[in-house]
């Protein structure tokens, strides 16, 4: 028997592509099932849940609760992987421990550079979210950079390029 992952996209960098028309990286289509096909996923199967498609920057208060409450109701039934642009990734993740403990985890992991990119953490970052989420207990975190990091006081420190833990 799989056991059952949901991967919840929202957008983010990770999924952002080239519009030759325009020149710039965007969000448009997601690559997260380009992504998964390279993958070998013996063992789990994805649920795909497409939220909405996202830069961060962009998102609203209402965004982050939506968010919140979807991992929150998947994770009732499967640990959850949300895909998340890396900027504003931490206010979902405290929205959610804000809703309370879920009984399975919550990794939440992007990327800096776009999945589309020839020099690009997205595709390392997915795998390292999808083996966390089988392994930690249950909670909300950060899976980035071969590191996973549990919320509350998760932050982007842009001067590293990564997550940090603030100190309690």
């Amino acid at each position: 028997m799989k056991r059952p992952i949901a991967l919840i996209s929202t957008g983010g960098t990770i999924e952002k592509t080239y519009d030759e028309l325009s020149g710039v990286l965007a969000n448009k289509v997601s690559v997260l099932d380009i992504m998964l096909a390279s993958l070998e996923l013996r063992g789990i199967e994805v649920r795909r849940v497409q939220l909405m498609n996202k830069d961060s920057l962009d998102m609203t208060p209402e965004d982050h609760s939506l968010i919140a409450e979807t991992a929150m109701f998947m994770a009732r039934t499967s640990g959850v992987v949300v895909v998340h642009g890396t900027d504003r990734l931490a206010v979902s993740g405290e929205r959610i421990v804000q809703l309370g403990m879920p009984v399975a985890p919550i990794v939440l992991t992007g990327a800096m550079r776009p999945y589309e990119l020839r020099s690009t953490d997205a595709l390392q970052n997915l795998t390292e979210a999808l083996l966390a989420v089988q392994l930690l207990s249950p909670g909300v975190y950060v899976s980035m950079h071969n590191q996973v990091l549990q919320f509350p006081g998760v932050r982007k420190d842009p001067s590293r390029g990564t997550f940090v833990k603030d100190p309690v």
